[in-house]
């Protein structure tokens, strides 16, 4: 079966070793259809991968991966959506557990596990379509108003409110104050609230603080019902060191360089991307298109770029 899946994704392997592949996340990370579910994984470096999950009680020696060059992949039956898992990585003689750096969605901080979610393409409303078709004021200045989700505005018991719940409280807002663009600070999943999502350890899964994919989505469309397009800070100069997120992923540096003068962010705490590996560059672009294609976003604001 895996053999099936690599001959299948041979050229988008190919294209993404060279940082040529814009969709990674088609074909990386965890895709359910008809009752079978799809785990594949760049990892060269691991020496052995499992698969662990609430399906399979998380222990490892029940779904090994299969090794293809520098990538990995399981096909698994009965692993629906809204499945708990994680990577069980062997590098050497330690064993640790990773989240899926293409999760779709997570789990509720503080626990860590990625989520089986089916995700598919943004729909649009027909309205802004027309909008953006035919109104003369699509080329006039924007203005946008920068918003951190968590503390625009919380419930009296000081809880956050969902994408969908927050969703006519901040249009009405945008509206009365005359925006017509709205910047929202990272909401890829992170660990620590008062980070305000800049160091990050799932940049394909919206962070499950504020609710689902599906609310963030409605959000999205409720804004451009109201003719306010939207932006997200995007953030793919470094990334968040806790040890289920994207830092040593394989056991060496993956995502990050393998000399530690580049690869640490001393300021932040954090760890660079390596801009220098093809395969980087096409995870990172690939997140980018993912956002707009997925949820619908007009643009991003690139945040802490540097060229290291």
């Amino acid at each position: 079966m895996s053999c099936d899946f690599f001959q299948k994704h041979y050229k988008d392997i190919i294209e993404f070793n060279e940082g040529r592949c814009f969709n990674s996340y088609e074909f990386l990370g965890v895709h359910y259809s008809n009752g079978r579910t799809d785990f594949s994984l760049w990892a060269p470096h691991a020496s052995s991968i499992s698969v662990v999950g609430d399906f399979n009680q998380w222990d490892g020696n029940k779904s090994p991966m299969e090794r293809f060059g520098d990538f990995w992949h399981i096909c698994i039956e009965n692993v629906k959506p809204g499945a708990k898992y994680k990577y069980q990585i062997t590098y050497g003689e330690k064993t640790f557990y990773k989240s899926d750096p293409y999760a779709f969605y997570s789990e509720l901080r503080p626990d860590t596990a990625s989520v089986v979610y089916e995700l598919d393409d943004f729909c649009e409303e027909k309205q802004y379509l027309e909008y953006l078709k035919n109104n003369d004021n699509i080329n006039s200045p924007l203005n946008i108003y920068e918003v951190h989700l968590g503390s625009f505005i919380t419930k009296n018991d000081g809880t956050f409110y969902t994408y969908k719940e927050i969703a006519p409280k901040l249009v009405n807002y945008l509206i009365e104050m005359g925006y017509n663009c709205v910047e929202f600070m990272p909401l890829c999943e992170h660990p620590l609230d008062e980070s305000w999502g800049y160091q990050i350890t799932g940049f394909y899964s919206v962070t499950s603080r504020y609710g689902t994919p599906e609310d963030f989505k409605y959000l999205v469309k409720e804004l451009h019902s109201a003719n306010i397009r939207v932006i997200i800070d995007w953030v793919p100069g470094h990334f968040c060191r806790d040890s289920h997120g994207l830092f040593r992923f394989d056991g060496e540096p993956l995502y990050e360089s393998d000399l530690s003068l580049k690869a640490d962010n001393p300021g932040w705490g954090t760890a660079n991307f390596d801009f220098s590996k093809p395969q980087v560059y096409s995870f990172l672009i690939s997140n980018a298109v993912f956002w707009m294609k997925k949820y619908g976003v007009d643009g991003i604001r690139v945040d802490a770029f540097c060229q290291t």
